[in-house]
């Protein structure tokens, strides 16, 4: 297998704490994005969406959707399990992970896109071109504060996201609210749970990946 990666980009990232918690290492293609590496020939007979991360599978075929690769990574690679244990537990990391990109993650990336100059006309990833709306810049801005709340009440009774045991919610939630780091948000000084997990979560060995 080989695996397409953006050192500094959060999407790939997901990935590789993921790779890291299970202890995979495989062969990786660094792509620019910076430099617009994705747009270029090369990297869009990998991927014509021109997005990171890709994994390649040894048969040729590839995974290009973060989630999707994790799923991939955690029926070959099942221990230690990061997407539940029996049908519940499975439903309820789904249902965190989702609530952690949609809530965090993907509001970060909303105010992130619609405000970078870099992002002028990119303010959405793929091969289209869309201009950047200044309005969401403050909505994305609001949805990052209440996805905080929302996280920090549900981590108060609770040592993971998802329940009993680390899994790929607390990967999503964990790179969300470094996210908010590149629009100036930090965890409020009223969200101590969210800290205090945010701490421990960080800590792992797997987080520098």
């Amino acid at each position: 297998m080989k695996f397409y990666d953006c050192a500094v980009a959060p999407s790939p990232r997901r990935v590789r704490v993921f790779m890291a918690e299970k202890g995979i290492t495989l062969p990786t293609i660094q792509v620019d994005l910076r430099k617009g590496e994705q747009f270029g020939e090369a990297f869009r007979a990998v991927n014509p969406d021109c997005t990171v991360p890709v994994l390649e599978l040894d048969d040729g075929r590839r995974l290009t959707d973060s989630v999707g690769i994790c799923l991939y990574l955690e029926e070959t690679h099942p221990e230690p399990p990061l997407m539940g244990i029996d049908p519940a537990d499975r439903s309820t990391v789904v249902e965190w992970q989702r609530r952690a990109e949609r809530d965090g993650f993907l509001a970060v990336a909303e105010a992130f896109r619609n405000s970078t100059p870099a992002f002028k006309t990119r303010a959405l990833p793929g091969t289209d071109d869309y201009v950047q709306i200044p309005a969401l810049v403050e909505r994305g801005r609001a949805r990052t504060q209440a996805f905080f709340t929302l996280m920090n009440n549900r981590l108060a009774e609770r040592e993971f996201v998802a329940g009993e045991r680390y899994s790929i919610a607390d990967i999503t939630t964990m790179i969300a609210v470094d996210f908010a780091g590149w629009i100036k948000l930090t965890i409020p000084d009223d969200c101590p749970h969210l800290r205090r997990w945010h701490q421990a979560v960080s800590a792992r060995p797997s987080a520098k990946a």
